[in-house]
């Protein structure tokens, strides 16, 4: 397999590095990409689906969307020092994150799932093409209505997708799995980057 100057960093959910980033890992991996997933808790345990209330309350206190982008920040920073480019792509809180990352100009692309916090930030303006996808069902907002926020902006960067499905669709793990709309959303992402490749070519050339 073909290996390109190109990295990612995936950013985990309030559960940390668990089986479900470790999934994802290994399918960009297999774009031919290198993918980095930081442990922004900093510990080599994850939280269970179980412990949704404590790992959310553990984010909330200890990490927060703030400090979680100067974290992911100073990765960007250092891989920058070894690949051409370098994105982004996260799920849930590391969607926000991910989406708050798009806000400076060292970031070369942004994937964001499902991230229901960006609702708190619609103002950010991407600097970078920013890929958003979001579950129709969502308990905790209104995803159309945020969605025609986002798409009043008429962001030449912006591209946004929806999908009939709940928080969680595209993980393996979840009670809310959709194998199809997983593989149509994992389809999306997939020409993305490689549009991002592409590009990187090009400008190469």
């Amino acid at each position: 397999m073909e290996k390109y100057n190109m990295a990612i960093i995936l950013v985990h959910e309030i559960y940390g590095v668990n089986e479900h980033m470790q999934y994802m890992k290994k399918r960009l991996s297999n774009l031919g990409i290198d993918v980095i997933c930081p442990n922004l808790l900093h510990n080599d345990i994850s939280y269970s689906y179980a412990e949704e209330e404590h790992a959310y309350k553990n984010f909330i206190q200890n990490i927060g969307f703030e400090n979680g982008v100067l974290q992911i920040n100073q990765v960007i920073f250092n891989l920058k020092q070894q690949y051409r480019k370098v994105g982004v792509m996260g799920f849930s809180v590391g969607a926000t994150i991910s989406w708050l990352c798009g806000r400076n100009n060292i970031c070369d692309f942004i994937i964001g799932c499902y991230g229901s916090r960006i609702r708190h930030y619609v103002d950010v303006k991407p600097v970078c093409p920013t890929l958003l996808i979001f579950a129709n069902e969502e308990k905790s907002f209104d995803v159309p209505k945020l969605v025609d926020l986002l798409e009043e902006k008429r962001d030449s960067f912006l591209e946004i997708k929806r999908f009939d499905g709940s928080h969680g669709f595209m993980n393996p793990f979840s009670s809310h799995y959709n194998k199809l709309l997983a593989n149509q959303a994992l389809q999306y992402i997939n020409k993305f980057v490689q549009k991002q490749l592409s590009e990187s070519f090009l400008s190469e050339g």
